[in-house]
This record gives C-alpha cells, structure tokens and sequence, in this order.
C-alpha cells in the first residue's frame, strides 16, 4: 500500500507541471499589461517598462516559466504585485475558508443525494422516484451564481434569516455551501440511483431476502455498501470540483476566500497569484483522488485481497532464494 501511495504522489508532479505550464501560457496570451494595470494609464512609457524590468516581465517566455518551477519547488510562489506580499502567505491565509466551504458543501451534498438516490431506486418509477429525478435536473442545470442570488432575494432580503455576505460565523456558511451543495448532491444522486439498481438486482441480494433479511437490512447494509464503491468516487470528485467551483459563490456571497482572491487577481492581471491558486487547486484535487483510491481498500475487499495477493506472491518468489542462500552458508 505504502508503494501504491508513494507511486501514485510521483504522478502528480507531471500533471502538476502540466498544469503550470497550460496556465502559464494561458496568462502569456492573455490580453493586458500587468505593469500598466498596476500603475495606471496616466504613468510615462518609460517607468512602465523599467516596472516592467522589475517585475521580470521582460524575459522570454520559456526563462520566465523555468524560473518560477524552480520557485515553486523551493516553496516560493512568488510575490504578489498589488501587495507586494509573498504569494504563498496570500493563498494560505485565505484557503482553509475555501477548504471548510468545501466540506460543508460536500457534507449538504452527501445527505441530500444518498437518501433520494436510495429511496428513488428502491421505489423505481413511482411519484417518489420522479420528484427526485425532476429535483437532480432542477440542481444540475441551475448556475451556482443564479441560485446563489435568488437564495440571498429569498433569504436574506424578503425573510431575512440569514446574512448575506461573510462568512465570520456558521451562519454565514449556510446559504453558499446550499448553493454549491445542491449541485453536487444532483451528480451524486444520479450515480447512487443508477448504481442502486443495479445492485439490487445482483444475485447475493436475492439471496439475503431468500435467508429471511429484513428489507432494511437488505437495502442500507448489503446493497448500499456496494453502492458506496462507486459513488464514493464520484463523491471525490465533486469535493475536489467544489474547490475550484466555489470561485464564483465565494464572490457572489462576498467570501474571503481563494475564490474571491483568484477572482481579484485575474482583474488586477496579478498573474502570480493565479498561478499560486490554480497549483494549489490542482494539488488538492490530486489529494483527494488518492485519498479516494485509498478509501477504496477499506470499503472494496476485492481491493484489499489484490495487496493481500500480491504481498504473498512476493513472499513466495523470496523464500527459494532465501533458502538457497542459507544452504550455502551451511555448506
């Protein structure tokens, strides 16, 4: 298990670099002049390219991303150029609010989905399994920015309840991890149905009911563990997704978070800091990727046994080297 970890760590630096170098050269075309953008239309030609010099603009493109990898992997992310602060200071000053939105999101998402998806494969094509359908289609197909503002009209403005921006108290947390929640919980609604029925046509449930298990027990012990494989994959990818998508939500409810800076950076052309937030995203995503691959181990005994397996099959293959070995120390 620990080779499997360490293997699947090392693949990420590739796609990390990959990452680095599409954004790179994404902001490298991007239309604007961050030094202008900084100072201003009114400054001079000349102190804008002396700016420009300061801030290593005007090195060709390949010194500049070579300079910044060998940065990144020293664990500078450069230096911010509105604040002038180091860009890693920034990121992870604001990032564990993005993390707790995230997690909130994903918990409102998980027990809102796995329920309707059981109850809407359990009770296929009845009144219940269409109103679930018609609400996953309502969550997948609406914008996070447009619900975002009609739960702020409705909730904080027409009944008041709650605030709508911040996100100081747990209060503050409730109406923008709906809003990316409520997305989620579609996607994985969907996957538990479909996955749902098709466990429970499997042979090994016809087989608890034939011994006399109790529905209950057949459904949420039997079947839904089987489901979880699965869906909890899905579940994976929407948490590292919600990392990423709460860019938006995190500037519609006024968020301090990665998002709203991210946001800010791209505006003021802050290329440093957009760099800094998209790694680190990508990061987290592969994070979570394996933490799902390794979740898997403990919920699927058929991933188990394959280390299992393969341990003893090495421990075989050594053993007649072993021993020969020792024979010829005795002789």
């Amino acid at each position: 298990m620990f080779r499997y970890i360490l293997r699947r760590i090392l693949y990420m630096i590739p796609v990390l670099l990959g990452v680095t170098l599409i954004i790179f050269t994404i902001l490298e075309f991007t239309p604007g002049d961050p030094a202008r953008q900084i100072l201003g239309e009114d400054v001079d030609e000349a102190t804008i390219e002396e700016y420009r010099e300061e801030l290593g603009l005007n090195k060709p493109f390949l010194v500049r991303f070579g300079n910044y990898v060998l940065g990144v992997l020293k664990g500078d992310f450069g230096t911010s150029y509105v604040t002038k602060q180091p860009v890693a200071d920034e990121l992870f000053s604001r990032y564990p609010t993005t993390i707790i939105l995230s997690l909130c999101s994903t918990i409102i998402a998980v027990l809102i989905a796995i329920p309707l998806g059981v109850i809407s494969a359990v009770h296929q094509n009845s009144f219940l399994d269409g109103i679930s359908r018609v609400v996953a289609m309502i969550g997948v197909s609406m914008p996070n920015f447009w619900q975002g503002l009609l739960n702020i009209v409705i909730f904080c403005v027409y009944l008041g309840w709650l605030p709508s921006s911040g996100f100081s108290t747990p209060a503050h947390w409730i109406l923008p991890a709906v809003t990316i929640g409520t997305s989620g919980a579609a996607a994985i609604m969907r996957t538990t149905r479909s996955t749902m029925l098709e466990t429970i046509r499997q042979d090994y449930i016809r087989t608890a009911r034939a011994k006399g298990a109790s529905e209950k027990t057949v459904i949420w012990k039997h079947a839904l563990t089987n489901t979880l494989i699965p869906v909890s994959t899905v579940i994976g990818i929407r948490f590292g997704s919600s990392l990423a998508g709460s860019v938006v939500t995190e500037q519609v409810f006024g968020i301090p978070g990665l998002g709203k800076l991210m946001i800010d950076s791209i505006n003021n052309r802050n290329y440093p800091v957009v760099l800094g937030g998209v790694l680190l995203i990508a990061f987290a995503y592969g994070i979570v990727n394996l933490i799902v691959d390794i979740f898997y181990a403990f919920i699927d005994p058929r991933v188990k046994s394959q280390y299992v397996v393969a341990k003893r099959t090495k421990k075989k293959a050594e053993e007649p080297e072993k021993n020969a070995q020792e024979g010829g120390k005795q002789a």
